[in-house]
């Protein structure tokens, strides 16, 4: 009972709250899962322990592939941001690994990249009371002229 209670207090931002939507995105498709990295966790909580100021959605241009997600108006959590980067499916063929016009399917393309193994992400309140959130990839995705899958 007291594990159960603990865990509703992380506000549903775990390792396992990144890893499972991606890896259901994955599954999905046919990809493998991925895993939780400490280090590129890392990484992604000092990147967005940088945008606590200014919340703002700009690459950290490092060694990992990456995708950002913000919002503001409710407390906005790690299984919210993967959803949106999964919701971007819709809008990628395939058959012509390119995004339908006007619409943007990176994040999707990142979240079910097969050769990206690890991920770590990180959420942060920012100071103007939006919330930030990364994911870092490893090894990063969306090579161009290669399929994620």
């Amino acid at each position: 009972m007291t594990l159960a209670m603990d865990h509703t207090t992380i506000a549903q931002n775990s390792p396992q709250d990144f890893v499972s939507p991606h890896n259901a995105a994955r599954a999905a498709v046919g990809v493998g899962p991925v895993s939780w990295d400490d280090t590129v966790a890392a990484y992604a909580q000092n990147y967005a322990n940088q945008r606590i100021s200014d919340c703002q959605l700009v690459h950290s241009g490092g060694p990992y592939g990456e995708n950002l997600f913000w919002g503001s108006g409710r407390e906005f959590t790690a299984a919210d941001a993967v959803e949106a980067w999964v919701d971007e499916k819709q809008w990628y063929d395939y058959d012509t690994n390119t995004c339908a016009a006007g619409k943007v399917c990176g994040h999707y393309t990142q979240v079910v990249w097969r050769d990206s193994t690890h991920i770590g992400c990180a959420r942060v309140k920012c100071d103007s009371g939006a919330i930030f959130i990364i994911c870092n990839y490893n090894p990063p995705g969306n090579i161009v002229g290669e399929r994620p899958y």
